[in-house]
């Protein structure tokens, strides 16, 4: 009988590779064709014809129009079979989800998952040293490197701390930006005028972003859904406006330049000396943050946030304080971007208005939503996309942020669920024999 099975699984599968989804396979031609002529002339201006207005002449790339004709023919075909295998696959998928993943596999085999943790850390702690080895020196991290792995840390700290309201909490919030910009014009502003150094402003800026917070969570406790949203969104606008226009405090669209970088006990580190260092604050921020967010997620707490995102009628009618568990997830998770925000003037030395605008809010919800909604390891793969695969794609020139958006269009179709979900934790009941429980 299973036999059986399997071979009409896989004559279903054979056929559906054949016809990609359609009645049949000369009908998949078809369409595909019809995506390529018509693609063919919408873009026939663009790619084919070609106008030099000095010389007044017109030059025609005809060939430009057969590599698009053929791209979208095989694009368009290829899609289609992707879409059909995912149908295809979609009960085999339900049933193989009960089985453990290999992260999961791995986390639950104390060996395997301390060995990994080692390697990560190893790795992390060596980037950017120098070594030698047979005479030669390696660096897994040059200093651009080192930079860029900065400022993915920066976003990975902003995506975990949004990812307690968002995913544990289901608090949409377009205005996450507003904490990350109240940070880092803390410290710029303190150390301008009073001189105060990095780590003194660092829980500083945790402290502001949580009271921030709890200004904004008092007036959205009764919203929720697109509602809370536009709130939220208008929310960081008014900080943003309010940083640009308050020129005589925040010095306006000029900004703040000339910021401390942290010293190390007192001395200043020199720009590969105070990059190396940040880079190392960072990599001690997120193990702080990740324990904190972890220990949150498992806590009371965290049980009234997932609770709260699933019905929220529900979690009232079972006694728990709505308005504190809301205020709750937007104080904590606001905590993390203002430190983050610290971090962020410390890093670049300057700061203006134009640093904290609403693209930053929706780089930051992408990360969460496209790495997994609730899920830790699922922020930090989404921050590593879409913070370090536009830079490794600057070879690209032009054309890299159509594959970067691609990347993104490919991976909410065939995984709309994020790329690392979040495992529900079981928790079971055994029942003590009647003997054992008289005893």
């Amino acid at each position: 009988m299973s036999n059986a099975t399997n071979d009409t699984q896989e004559k279903s599968f054979l056929g559906l590779l054949l016809t990609a989804g359609c009645d049949s396979f000369p009908q998949a031609l078809w369409r595909s064709l019809i995506a390529a002529v018509w693609f063919v002339f919408l873009t026939f201006p663009i790619m084919v014809i070609r106008v030099n207005t000095i010389e007044h002449t017109v030059v025609w790339h005809w060939q430009r129009m057969g590599y698009v004709a053929v791209g979208i023919f095989f694009g368009s075909f290829v899609w289609r079979w992707l879409l059909a295998r995912k149908e295809l696959k979609k009960d085999a998928a339900s049933r193989e989800s009960k089985a453990e993943s290999l992260l999961t596999r791995i986390q639950n085999n104390p060996t395997s998952k301390y060995l990994l943790l080692a390697l990560i850390a190893l790795l992390a702690v060596a980037g950017p040293m120098k070594f030698s080895l047979f005479g030669s020196k390696l660096q897994l991290l040059n200093l651009y490197q080192t930079n860029i792995m900065i400022s993915c840390l920066v976003y990975i700290v902003l995506g975990l701390g949004l990812n307690i309201v968002v995913g544990l909490a289901g608090l949409l919030d377009l205005g996450y930006v507003a904490f990350y910009g109240v940070g880092a014009y803390a410290y710029a502003l303190c150390n301008m005028h009073w001189g105060v150094g990095f780590w003194a402003m660092l829980p500083v800026g945790a402290v502001l972003g949580a009271l921030l917070g709890l200004l904004l969570g008092f007036p959205v406790l009764r919203l929720k859904g697109d509602y809370l949203a536009i709130v939220t969104l208008g929310f960081g606008e008014i900080i943003r406006l309010v940083l640009e226009n308050w020129g005589d405090v925040t010095m306006g669209p000029s900004g703040i330049s000339n910021i401390d970088r942290p010293a190390l006990f007192g001395i200043k580190l020199g720009i590969i000396g105070s990059t190396h260092y940040m880079y190392y604050i960072m990599i001690g921020l997120l193990v702080l943050t990740i324990f904190c967010v972890n220990r949150l997620q498992n806590s009371r707490i965290g049980r009234a946030w997932l609770a709260l995102r699933e019905d929220e009628i529900a979690c009232q009618a079972m006694g728990i304080d709505k308005v504190k568990t809301k205020l709750m997830a937007f104080a904590l998770g606001a905590t993390w971007a203002g430190m983050a925000g610290v971090v962020f003037a410390a890093k670049t030395t300057f700061i203006n208005p134009a640093s904290f605008t609403f693209w930053e809010s929706a780089i930051i919800l992408s990360i969460v939503v496209i790495g997994g909604m609730g899920s830790i390891r699922g922020v930090i793969a989404g921050a590593v996309i879409l913070i370090l695969v536009p830079e490794y794609l600057r070879d690209f020139a032009q054309f890299r942020m159509l594959l970067f958006g691609s990347i993104m269009v490919v991976v909410m179709v065939f995984r709309p669920q994020g790329l690392i979900s979040a495992k529900r934790k079981l928790y079971t009941y055994q029942a003590k024999p009647a003997g054992a429980a008289n005893e």
